[in-house]
């Protein structure tokens, strides 16, 4: 599938949008597109994973840690490879959840 024919699809519309949201601290927006997105049927592992993590740090930094750590999973679930980048794993408010997660089957 083309990159073009993958942006025409409604999930990959909506994960987008999501991510665009989170990067401009509309978090609550965010946490709607992505969620969307996730229930729309992304296509590929990789973005799966991408959505979930982005609505882990959304859950960690709103105090809702057991949906942080769920969400870390979900990201592991569908995509085997997931890990956070060494700055990512190093933050003080998700880092502590996500290393929970690998510690944790």
């Amino acid at each position: 599938m083309s990159v073009v024919e993958l942006s025409a699809r409604p999930a990959e519309q909506a994960l987008l949008a999501g991510l665009r949201a989170y990067d401009d601290g509309q978090y609550k927006l965010a946490e709607q597109r992505l969620g969307g997105a996730l229930k729309a049927g992304l296509a590929a592992p990789k973005d799966r994973a991408a959505a979930h993590k982005t609505l882990a740090f959304i859950y960690c930094t709103s105090q809702r840690a057991k949906a942080c750590e769920n969400a870390f999973r979900a990201a592991r679930s569908a995509d085997p490879a997931f890990t956070l980048s060494k700055a990512e794993a190093g933050h003080p408010l998700w880092g502590p959840v996500y290393r929970r997660t690998l510690a944790a089957p």
